[in-house]
Formats: structure tokens, C-alpha cells, sequence
């Protein structure tokens, strides 16, 4: 009973809500940054050298011999870079959405806790603690003033 207690409370606290929340953001944002590297940006990409479809781009180390399905046929080795490269897209268009995101989270986050900007609303902690150091800021000054 003890696992289901702490398992409950992992749960009530909304660790595993916001844990599930970010990754079905994450497979959907996947899903459309895969479309959009593929669809979008691979096609003229393709274009501009010549039909190139990256994805079957490969290297190859030895190529394939005798006629597949018979007993002396030997399976090609290669190296496939051409999906790295469509991958590597893929990592610099989600970096950047991300970074874009987070950036823009930020100058939020930034607003709000300044107290001292009214068109945003405060944390209720932020303004407690704000309002805790200007009080000890004039206490400070009172405690100076005493001793001159």
C-alpha cells in the first residue's frame, strides 16, 4: 500500500500531469516538424541541387552481389547519411522553435516577477519577497541613520 500512497501523491502533486502534458506536446510538435522538414524545406532544398532526395543519399562501401533471393547473393554495405542530414534539419528547426519559445516565456516570466510593473500580475511569493527586502531596506537605512 505504501507504492500506491507515494504513487498518489507523485500524481496529486502534478509531476506526472505536467510530465504527460510535455510530451504529447512533444510527439505533436515531432509530428510537424517532421512534416515541415520533409514537406516544406527538404522539396527545395532537393530542387536547388539538382532532384536530390537526401534520404536515399548513401555511401557505398561494397556494392551488392548476385541477383537478390539466390544462394550466392551478398546484401550491399553502405553508409546512409542522408537521413543524418535530414535529421540534422530536423534538430536545427526544433533548437530553434525552442529556443524562440523559451525566449519568449522568458520575457514573461521576466514581467511578472518585477513587482514593480502593475500591467502584469505579480506571483503572490515574488510580492511577498519583494515586499520583505524594502522593508529591510528601510530598516537598514533607519538602523544607519540611528548610528551617524
Amino acid at each position: 500500500m505504501g507504492l500506491f500512497k507515494e504513487f498518489k501523491e507523485f500524481a496529486v502533486k502534478g509531476n506526472m500531469v505536467d510530465m504527460a502534458v510535455g510530451i504529447i506536446i512533444g510527439t505533436a510538435f515531432n509530428s510537424v516538424v517532421d512534416v515541415l522538414v520533409k514537406q516544406i524545406i527538404m522539396p527545395p532544398l532537393s530542387l536547388m541541387t539538382d532532384g536530390i532526395n537526401y534520404a536515399d543519399r548513401k555511401m557505398v562501401l561494397r556494392e551488392a552481389v548476385g541477383t537478390e533471393g539466390t544462394a550466392d547473393f551478398v546484401k550491399e554495405v553502405s553508409i546512409g547519411y542522408g537521413l543524418l542530414i535530414e535529421t540534422l534539419i530536423d534538430f536545427l528547426v526544433i533548437g530553434f522553435v525552442v529556443f524562440i519559445v523559451v525566449k519568449f516565456m522568458n520575457r514573461f516570466r521576466n514581467k511578472a516577477q518585477d513587482p514593480k510593473n502593475e500591467k502584469v500580475v505579480t506571483p503572490k511569493d515574488i510580492e511577498l519577497l519583494s515586499n520583505l527586502n524594502d522593508l529591510m531596506e528601510e530598516q537598514n537605512k533607519l538602523l544607519r541613520e540611528r548610528q551617524n
